[in-house]
Parts: structure tokens; sequence; C-alpha cells
């Protein structure tokens, strides 16, 4: 039996990254046969995500090879990304020889800022559709969304089923469905308010309320981006 040739995957850190985004599909590349995880920053200092937990790169913007899977969480600290070319120029050159170009949450926002959603849909935290709409991608209200070689899972927990179903696309179901059974990935939220159509409406009304100063200060940026004031 011949050895599978392992996908070289990125994973972007950056600060104020949500956490979940980008350890909800890590767990999973890391028991799938087919990945080999480079973890990668700006430099090689530890970078600080929301809530406090330092994450340490494997890899710099300098020194990473080439991947075969460009990775890009979401988190506040996207906002700042929008406009920032070493990131964006990063992302553009990784993207030359990646075989698949990916996000999780508003990862999507900054694979859009740098050009490598155009033309294609893609999803990404309910909250920021509009915004990733800015951009002039169609965009889906799902889960997973996969449109050829870019694959955009929706926010934060979607991530673990972004992970699954990247590794079915690579390795198969078979290994996949192992390990959703080795994560016990089979949810039973407590609340049925984990999406906007199912949430009561003072329950909805929170969480815009809680969120809009973020969505004000995305939209602005993205206005200037794309040229829309």
């Amino acid at each position: 039996m011949l050895k599978m040739e392992k996908l070289k995957i990125g994973m972007l850190l950056f600060p104020n990254l949500t956490v979940l985004d980008l350890t909800g599909p890590y767990e999973v590349f890391v028991r799938a046969h087919c990945f080999e995880v480079y973890i990668i920053g700006e430099n090689k200092e530890l970078v600080v995500a929301e809530g406090g937990l330092s994450l340490k790169p494997d890899f710099t913007f300098n020194d990473c090879p080439d991947i075969d899977i460009l990775f890009v969480p979401g988190g506040k600290g996207i906002t700042p990304l929008l406009t920032n070319r070493l990131y964006i120029d990063f992302l553009q050159g990784k993207a030359i020889k990646a075989k698949y170009i990916t996000a999780v949450c508003t990862g999507s926002l900054l694979l859009a800022a740098s050009g490598l959603l155009d033309g294609y849909k893609a999803t990404t935290h309910w909250r920021s559709l509009e915004l990733l709409q800015m951009f002039g991608v169609e965009t889906i209200e799902q889960r997973v969304v996969v449109d050829r070689n870019r694959i955009t899972g929706g926010g934060i927990t979607a991530g673990l089923d972004f992970g699954l179903s990247l590794t079915a696309l690579i390795e198969g179901e078979s290994m996949a469905k192992t390990i959703q059974l080795m994560l016990e990935y089979n949810p039973e939220p407590p609340f049925a308010s984990g999406n906007p159509k199912t949430a009561e409406p003072d329950i909805f009304k929170t969480a815009l309320e809680m969120t809009q100063s973020l969505f004000d200060e995305r939209k602005k940026i993205i206005q200037q981006i794309t040229f829309k004031i």
C-alpha cells in the first residue's frame, strides 16, 4: 500500500485571533494522516489571542516554505489586517502555489481583502455576511461552503465542520468520520439559539448590540478599500 503524501497546511496566527477558529480545525488536522500542520506567524514571537492565550508560530513569513493549503482563522484581530500589506502580500504570495485556499469565520474577510475570493462563493460568521458581500463575494449561509479550491467555514464552531469536510475531501469520508468519533463531535446544544433564525428576538437584538461597534469599524474600512464611500 502506497504511503499517502501529506499536504502541508499553513495555519495563520495573528494578534486577537479567535482561539476556536484555529484549534477546532487543528484538532481535526493533527489526527488525519493526510496533513502536516505548519503554524505561521509574522515573526517567532508569541501571539496573544482573544482572551489572553499565547500561541507560538513554527514558521515566520520569511522562512515559511511553500504550502499546499492556506488557512486563515478569524477574530477581532482581522480588522487591522484588512489594510495590512504585510499580511495581504504574504497570503497572495503563498496562494500562488497552494492547492486550496481556506478560512473559518471572519478569516474570509481577510481572504476577500487579499483578492483571493474574487469570483468564488464563500461564507463567514453570520454577523459578517454583509461585510463579505461588500467585497463582491457571493455568500451562502451554511456551515461549510466549497467552491472549487476555495473552502470556507461559518462562525467559530463551524471550524470543526470545516476541518472534517476538508479531511473528507482529501483523505475520504471514512477517515473524517473516524476523527469525528474520536473527537466525540456529536453536538446537542443546550439552547436553540446558535443561529439568527432560531434565536429569540431579544437574544438576537442583544447579540447585534454587542457586536455593532466592531461591525461598524469593519464596514468603514471595507467601504474605503472598495471605494464605496
